[in-house]
């Protein structure tokens, strides 16, 4: 008799057991679901981002080189650079080329403007260049192309210039 009851409460826990683990499997379902499509709107986020050029390009997302114009500003710019602290002035000469995306939408009607505001180009480039100093600068070129290319988007309002290189760059 015992034993048989042993047995009845044994089965009662195990279909507790099932139920409740049940319950549980419902409930994070629902939450996973939900964490999974969070997940999944910030890698498509993070992914436009990351590559704004979703034909024709190459694998670092920028267009191929046949889509590809180069614009160079045919000016050196002498450049007084931030005090670096040790008392001497310091001064950068560059040449900046633009990349330019010719298969971009903006492309027919941004281009004709370059060459028109290629003294607003040159300003851009000196303020940001003339906000480091020498050590930085040596230290961080990618990054100040990047953020002059940044600020170039801004003045024209769109992306077909998609990188500023310098062609030369010298510092003193």
């Amino acid at each position: 008799m015992k034993r048989n009851l042993i047995l009845v409460i044994i089965l009662a826990l195990v279909l507790v057991d099932i139920v409740l683990s049940a319950i549980m499997m419902v409930s994070t379902m629902s939450a996973n679901a939900k964490t999974k499509a969070l997940v999944d709107d910030i890698a498509a986020v993070l992914n436009l981002e990351m590559n704004p050029y979703q034909d024709s390009t190459d694998s670092n997302g920028a267009p191929s080189i046949v889509d590809t114009e180069t614009y160079n500003i045919a000016d050196e710019m002498v450049i007084a650079l931030a005090p670096s602290g040790d008392g001497a002035d310091h001064y950068a000469m560059v040449s900046v080329s633009l990349s330019i995306d010719n298969k971009h939408d903006d492309y027919a009607t941004m281009q004709p403007l370059i060459s028109t505001n290629e003294s607003k180009i040159k300003s851009i480039v000196i303020d940001v260049v003339s906000a480091y100093t020498k050590d930085d600068v040596t230290a961080n070129t990618k990054g100040i192309e990047a953020e002059i290319t940044t600020k170039i988007q801004e003045l024209f309002g769109s992306n077909f210039i998609y990188e500023v290189y310098f062609r030369d760059f010298k510092c003193q």
